[in-house]
């Protein structure tokens, strides 16, 4: 595997700003890792960061170079701030930037598949939540999305974040203003009625929430909504909690059940 920092300029963002890309490479003398290459454009993950963490995260604290290189999968991994993958009222336009520049920009680095059945997404808290919001509000792009441990009910958990007096707190009313949430594109619950309604083809969900973990209520919310609503999805809440060393298993799980074309 190709491990990169690619640093580079975002016309949404008006900034200079970065990203850490894996790379598949195929190999027959690499010891104690097992690579996979496939021939021509390469199925690719997007891989979303957590509120208080950044684009090296998921490399930093968890191996998922290593488990990526036998699925043959890139894995691009941005920075987008606190944004909670929003185009913030004071600050910068990550939604269009996460949603619409940078699968440009990365392709036009990398060989990546412009395919929807070879593009996926995933993330952890903040980058779960972003996640789900990007495959379903931009369902023709992803065949499937996987949300560990996701800040799935974004309208409460910002109110109640509003009433503390925090950083968090300011760092979220520079997202949202004073806005109401509920109703709106950045609303899930919303989203995805809005969805249905359309008739568009859905992509494959993955829900993992630990069950000491305090968002496990938001993600039960949200998997009672799926099953009433039927929507394509897989969910697992096992003991765990808030930290690395539960996303760091989970990730396995999700790179295992992505319809990667082999």
């Amino acid at each position: 595997m190709a491990l990169i920092k690619c640093d580079f300029f975002s016309e949404v963002l008006t900034i200079s700003t970065s990203m850490t890309v894996i790379l598949p490479e195929e190999t027959t003398s690499q010891i104690g890792l097992k690579n996979n290459r496939s021939d021509g454009k390469i199925p690719v993950l997007y891989l979303l960061h957590g509120f208080s963490d950044d684009h090296t995260i998921w490399s930093r604290r968890t191996s998922i170079e290593r488990y990526a290189a036998e699925y043959g999968i890139a894995v691009v991994m941005p920075q987008v701030d606190h944004s909670f993958y929003a185009d913030m009222q004071y600050g910068k336009k990550y939604w269009k930037f996460i949603s619409n520049e940078l699968p440009r920009i990365a392709r036009s680095f990398f060989p990546l598949s412009t395919k929807r059945e070879d593009n996926f997404v995933a993330g952890l808290s903040m980058g779960g939540y972003g996640a789900f919001k990007w495959a379903l509000r931009k369902p023709e792009q992803f065949a499937a999305a996987a949300s560990l441990s996701g800040v799935l009910d974004i309208a409460t958990h910002v109110k109640k974040t509003r009433e503390e007096e925090d950083p968090v707190g300011n760092a979220i009313y520079q997202v949202y203003g004073a806005q109401d949430l509920n109703g709106t594109d950045h609303d899930l619950f919303a989203v995805v009625q809005n969805l249905l309604a359309s008739g568009q083809e859905l992509p494959q969900l993955f829900l993992a929430c630990g069950t000491e973990d305090y968002l496990w209520e938001d993600n039960q919310k949200f998997h009672q909504f799926a099953e009433e609503n039927n929507l394509p999805l897989l969910h697992t809440f096992s003991r765990g909690t808030h930290d690395w060393g539960y996303w760091d298993e989970k990730i396995k799980e999700v790179l295992a059940w992505l319809p990667i074309k082999k």
